[in-house]
């Protein structure tokens, strides 16, 4: 039987859980997107003045890119530290490190100020943001999957996943509108610094709200019972990282093979997109800007729903059909780009974003689920960020320089397909999981329980919730 702590907490206080979380995701997203929205349409001229513009794009995407490089570190630092001293007080420090790292993006002097120096101050500040994020993701939705009710754990747990689609929406919305406020050569002179600028104003509130809820009461179990066992001379816990390699490596594949498709399809839909419609195509920046904005919103608002369709059949079926979905899709979103017109760049970017939500909103509740509580905190992270070295941080500099090399969408749309297939191998092997109680066991704090757990459940024992499958 479940702890009595860990029975659902009151609606009102679920919701202020939930809203704690996606306030903190959307402002770590839009940090992060912000900077990808402006390395391909202004940073390759700030900080890399010279070149080709498509190399130039390049040298802006490769520093796009290096964020992903950092955000393993940071899913292994905040894994461990999240797992040992809880989920709360990790994701208050991921939070200052992302806003203040963006701030200083917005102040930083240009290539024609200070010359080769403007990109390593870039380079850095990025590797900042994306250690940060590297940390942010997992906290932040084991919060709310280790709060809410089992039975919805797949419709609340998704909540914080739409601060992704939220903060692409802030971020591409306030750049949208500064090119729409200021001249194109204002704009590069200084607009561009205001949006990175408004980051503190918005860090300022995410603290405010997550500061005030409580620590994850699941996680308050766990470390009670381990504290218990040491007082008594028991076992002592293996380091979260190792417990997670030795008892759910299976698990940590499975998850880095869900996210591919994920990651490499949201990248090229919503940042790559943005170059290919304006120099393909030769459609107004603002235009391509605009069609993000208005499939963000869309994307925002189906993520819940994928999310609930996942509590009644399952978070495979969902993943499944998303990573199909994109797969399928991705000859007519190049067909529907090459358009050239509004309309249907829209239609090509929201059905995108549709199917790439029957992906992500699944991932919260699915990925909590592997794993055992005093381990989660890392599993997740470390399934989720190192998928996203080898997935969303190459995405739009793979993409741009095979419109580069070949001069056709054909290469592209077989790498996201590629990345398609990939992920129905993934998740098409996984087991199904939303019956799981994520507060069942204390296998994470005992040696070898992993090898004895049964089939069908995360820690070795039994794991069924009243109202499952």
């Amino acid at each position: 039987m479940p702890a009595p702590a860990t029975a659902p907490p009151a609606p009102a206080g679920l919701r202020r859980i939930v809203a704690a979380s996606l306030i903190g995701t959307t402002v770590e997203w839009y940090d992060f997107f912000l900077y990808g929205t402006a390395a391909a349409l202004v940073f390759n001229k700030l900080f890399f003045p010279g070149s080709d513009p498509l190399v130039g794009t390049l040298l802006s995407f490769l520093t796009y890119a290096v964020g992903f490089a950092a955000r393993p570190l940071g899913a292994l630092v905040f894994g461990h530290y999240g797992d040992r001293l809880g989920r709360k007080k990790l994701l208050v420090l991921s939070l200052l490190l992302m806003g203040g790292a963006t701030f200083a993006i917005g102040l930083l002097p240009t290539h024609a100020t200070v010359g080769t120096a403007a990109p390593v101050l870039l380079t850095a500040l990025r590797l900042v943001q994306g250690f940060a994020l590297g940390g942010e993701w997992g906290g932040a939705v084991l919060l709310v999957s280790e709060h809410g009710d089992a039975r919805r754990r797949g419709f609340w747990a998704s909540w914080p996943q739409t601060g992704a689609p939220a903060g692409q929406l802030l971020a591409t919305g306030v750049l949208s509108a500064m090119t729409t406020l200021v001249s194109e050569a204002a704009f590069v002179s200084w607009g561009w610094r205001v949006p990175f600028l408004l980051s503190g104003v918005l860090v300022v509130v995410g603290l405010w709200v997550r500061l005030s809820v409580d620590e994850s009461p699941v996680f308050r179990d766990a470390l009670a019972r381990a504290e218990a066992r040491r007082a008594e001379g028991g076992a002592l816990e293996r380091m979260p990282l190792v417990a997670v390699l030795r008892h759910h490596w299976r698990d940590v594949l499975v998850a880095m093979g869900a996210r591919m498709a994920e990651n490499i399809s949201y990248y090229v839909i919503t940042a790559f997109v943005l170059v290919y419609a304006t120099s393909q195509t030769a459609l107004a920046p603002q235009t391509a800007l605009n069609a993000v904005l208005l499939a963000s919103a869309l994307h925002f608002a189906v993520i819940p729903a994928w999310g609930a369709l996942s509590d009644r059949i399952g978070r495979r079926p969902v993943s499944l059909l998303g990573a199909a979905g994109v797969g399928v899709w991705a000859f007519p979103f190049f067909a529907l780009a090459d358009t050239g017109r509004f309309g249907p760049l829209l239609l090509a970017v929201s059905v995108g974003l549709v199917f790439h939500g029957a992906m992500y909103a699944p991932q919260a509740a699915f990925f909590a689920e592997m794993f055992a509580t005093r381990m989660r905190y890392s599993g997740a992270s470390i399934g989720a960020q190192f998928a996203s070295v080898a997935a969303g941080a190459p995405a739009p500099l793979i993409a741009t320089a095979l419109l580069a090399d070949y001069d056709s969408p054909t290469p592209i749309a077989l790498y996201v397909i590629a990345a398609a297939v990939l992920t129905l191998v993934a998740v098409g092997v996984a087991r199904e999981t939303r019956s799981r109680d994520l507060a069942a066991v204390d296998a994470d704090a005992v040696p070898g329980a992993g090898r004895t757990a049964a089939p069908g459940t995360a820690d070795g024992a039994s794991s069924a919730v009243p109202g499952g499958a």
